[in-house]
């Protein structure tokens, strides 16, 4: 099977069913944005120990949401509990970190600047997802899952305290 079909030649692509819209659509944008993001989550996995398997569960998690974002009929309610999880593992790393008490740069080792851009990543895919569910003018059958959007912000929330565990603390305060 060769990887080119020459289909998106003209500036568009097919969603799940075969619909064919504009590269530039907002459903696109959504699910490119989170392809985008487990892109470089799986960066960041390569650099860790093979022992980390909760972002590769967080990859598996964002497939399903893309899958979802490009039309096919994908159960998410599973995100409820996900987002539970993160908030634990916010709270436990959080218990571990100085308290915050000014805004921090972005940077550190080279772990922490990466988890900081996976950050910022997962905040374009949020507000890509926002814009999209908004677009919406019509009933749509999976529209909204305000889950999506919870667990995209959860998601950021966890990134940002993994980039300040890693960087064992020593944030840049502005």
């Amino acid at each position: 099977m060769s990887i080119y079909t020459r289909t998106g030649d003209k500036g568009t692509t097919s969603l799940f069913g075969g619909k064919r819209v504009s590269k530039s659509d907002p459903q696109v944008e959504a699910y490119g944005s989170v392809d985008e993001l487990t892109s470089f989550l799986g960066l960041i996995i390569s650099k860790l120990p093979p022992t980390n398997h909760e972002l590769i569960t967080t990859q598996k998690d964002l497939y399903k949401i893309m899958a979802y974002l490009s039309g096919a009929k994908t159960d998410l309610k599973f995100l409820k509990k996900r987002v539970k999880d993160f908030e634990k593992q916010i709270d436990r790393l959080d218990k571990k970190l100085p308290k915050l008490t000014r805004f921090i740069l972005p940077g550190g080792n080279q772990l922490s600047a990466w988890f900081h851009i996976l950050r910022v990543t997962c905040r374009r895919s949020e507000r890509s997802v926002v814009k999209y569910f908004t677009s919406l003018s019509q009933p749509y059958t999976l529209y909204p899952n305000p889950l999506v959007i919870k667990y995209l912000n959860r998601l950021s929330d966890l990134f940002f305290t993994l980039a300040r565990f890693y960087n064992k603390g020593k944030d840049f305060l502005t």
